[in-house]
Order: C-alpha cells, then sequence, then structure tokens
C-alpha cells in the first residue's frame, strides 16, 4: 500500500465539473419554475444535492449564478462552435445549423419561461434584465455578427452591416409562432412545420444578401 496521500481534488476536475453542472442544471430548473426572486442560493444547494458553500465556491452570488444558468442554456442549443465556418462547408449549411439550434431554444419551454420571467420583472429590476440580456441575446448576437464579418470579407455574401444582418436573421427565426407561443396562444410548431420555417428563413437571408 502506497504511502502518498490522494491529492486533493482541485479546479477544472470532474468532480468539480460534475457538480458544477448539477448547480447550474438545479438553477435553470428554479429560476424558470419560481422566478428570480424567490430562488435562494440555498435552493439551488438543495436541489442539486451540494452544499451552499459549493455554490458559492463555484458562483460568488445570485447574479453571476442566474447569468451563467443563461449562458448555459443558450451553449446547449447553440454551441460557440455553430458560429465557426470550417473548410470547404457551403455557408448555407453553417447558417442552417445555427437556425435550427436557435429556434429549438427560444421555443424550449425553459426558454419561454425565462422570457416571460423577464418580462415581468424588468421595469422592476432594470438590472436584471441586463445579465439576461447580455448572457443570452447579446453572446449570441455578437458570434452571428463575427461570423457574417468573415462571410462578408470572403465574398460568399455581400453584407456591408453584420450586426443588422445577425438581429434580422434571428428575428425571423423567431417569426410569429414564437409570440404565440410566449402569449399561451398556440404550441410550439411541430417538426416538419419548424423545419420549414428555419429552411424558409435561410433561403431568403441567401438571397437578401447574395453577392
Amino acid at each position: 500500500m502506497s504511502n502518498n496521500p490522494t491529492p486533493p481534488a482541485g479546479p477544472g476536475r470532474p468532480k468539480d465539473l460534475a457538480k458544477r453542472q448539477a448547480i447550474l442544471d438545479a438553477a435553470k430548473h428554479l429560476f424558470t419554475s419560481l422566478g428570480y426572486a424567490n430562488t435562494s442560493m440555498d435552493a439551488v444547494a438543495t436541489e442539486a444535492g451540494v452544499s451552499k458553500l459549493t455554490v458559492y465556491n463555484h458562483f460568488n452570488d445570485k447574479e453571476t449564478l442566474f447569468s451563467a444558468a443563461v449562458i448555459a442554456k443558450c451553449e446547449e442549443q447553440v454551441p460557440p462552435l455553430f458560429f465557426e465556418w470550417p473548410d470547404g462547408v457551403p455557408i448555407e449549411q453553417v447558417l442552417l445549423n445555427i437556425a435550427r439550434g436557435f429556434h429549438q431554444l427560444v421555443n424550449s419551454e425553459e426558454s419561454v419561461n425565462l422570457h416571460r420571467l423577464i418580462m415581468a420583472l424588468g421595469s422592476q429590476d432594470p438590472k436584471l434584465s441586463t445579465i439576461f440580456y447580455e448572457a443570452g441575446p447579446q453572446r449570441m448576437l455578437s458570434g452571428m455578427e463575427r461570423l457574417l464579418a468573415k462571410v462578408h470579407q470572403s465574398g460568399a455574401l455581400d453584407i456591408g452591416k453584420p450586426l443588422h444582418a445577425a438581429e434580422h436573421f434571428f428575428c425571423l427565426i423567431k417569426g410569429a409562432a414564437n409570440f404565440r407561443l410566449l402569449y399561451g396562444c398556440a404550441p410550439p410548431l411541430p417538426p416538419e412545420a419548424a423545419e420549414a420555417h428555419v429552411r424558409e428563413v435561410v433561403g431568403l437571408f441567401m438571397r437578401a444578401y447574395r453577392a
């Protein structure tokens, strides 16, 4: 038997990553089901099966945890790599991948509940709205803007204002169906209709910015 002590698990080791993921999963669930004000760090710790100290070791405060939860939710459906343009891949395929991921994201139950929460609390707590915007929509817009700027430089599409084009792209993908879903007037589009919508929008975008 070795006399060498087992080194303690340091930051970034699998055990820590598993706890961090459990905390994020718990936070996403509680923020969207209970609301921001009614979600405490104690409740997140209990839901995640960790100590309150562990939650604070990973996230300094509730605002930081909320921001991280929003980022994690976005990256589940639209990872940062979606905004890369691999060599030899048609830009239309890249846009389709982004569109599919974004459409699934904004129409997911968690995202819809979170959006409703922010709309309800925005006038009372503008700081919370800013945290949400910077962690979610702003990060995605920035990624899309950088991609479209590269596309413009390559000459594949003529996109003189990549930020405006990114905003147009995401707004078109959301479409009227997302408004109906947010208002509780209709369920999410079935898979076939969602795919048809995504393809129609990407085709429209390609024609609008074709070089």
